[in-house]
């Protein structure tokens, strides 16, 4: 008879519940039940046959998938529910009519573009460590950058006792009172942008990100979301392709 169990980790992202560390994450804090007894990792389900509920309720198949672009305005976080009662990016697709995930994020006082998708697989493809897709950001500086500054960051900047992947930086405009900055990053570490210009003593008074994977947000207005075109989502499907391809060989 054919096995047709996969890991729960799997099916949960499949089913757009969470990325497959999200759901690792929820699956640890015994949040997911199998059969009404509680899951651990490395658990293996039948999407046919096995019941799985997440926090008390059963979680089913998305079958019509979405995946949008958002500019993501400053003062929101990048989650679906906060504890704290801060603004969500959930309250700005809450129009989506299905319930979307954040693809990677935006700490609170950064803007710009990101990506919404209730497909885990996705999420999971250009979210995951292993990757490195491009990251474009346009960030302000207070005062004059100098290129001393630049090229330590570009080379790395140790972070949690872990260098930063080497990046590409380049002066957009200069002024007597702040610089603008192009970043190019391959990676998505906690603040990253931020505590890289602090370790070399700028401070950034506005970050925002412009690019993914080519993928440019344009001139969709704060707060609002559209579709992605099929040539968009092709280039962010190609991406992913290719970087699994890649950690395979």
């Amino acid at each position: 008879m054919k096995d047709n169990r996969i890991r729960l980790q799997k099916y949960l992202s499949q089913c757009g519940v969470a990325s497959r560390r999200g759901a690792e994450e929820m699956i640890a804090a015994g949040r997911v039940r199998v059969n009404g007894r509680p899951a651990s990792l490395g658990d293996k389900v039948d999407p046919k046959r096995d019941k799985v509920t997440v926090g008390g309720r059963r979680v089913v198949a998305e079958t019509d998938k979405m995946y949008i672009m958002l500019h993501k305005p400053r003062g929101y976080v990048t989650t679906m529910h906060d504890e704290q009662g801060r603004k969500c990016v959930a309250d700005l697709v809450s129009d989506a009519g299905r319930r979307l995930l954040p693809v990677g994020r935006l700490d609170k006082d950064s803007e710009g573009l990101l990506f919404m998708s209730n497909d885990g697989e996705f999420i999971n493809l250009l979210t995951h460590p292993s990757r490195h897709v491009s990251k474009v950001y346009r960030v302000t500086v207070r005062g004059r950058a100098d290129e001393e500054q630049l090229a330590r960051m570009a080379a790395g900047i140790e972070l949690d006792g872990r260098k930063t992947r080497p990046c590409e930086i380049e002066t957009v405009t200069e002024g007597e009172d702040r610089t603008v900055l192009r970043f190019v990053l391959f990676e998505g570490r906690n603040r990253q942008i931020r505590r890289m210009c602090e370790a070399v003593g700028l401070w950034v008074i506005r970050l925002k990100r412009i690019e993914v994977a080519g993928v440019k947000l344009g001139m969709l207005p704060v707060g609002k979301w559209r579709e992605l075109n099929e040539k968009e989502l092709k280039r962010l499907m190609n991406v992913s392709v290719l970087k699994q391809k890649e950690e395979e060989a």
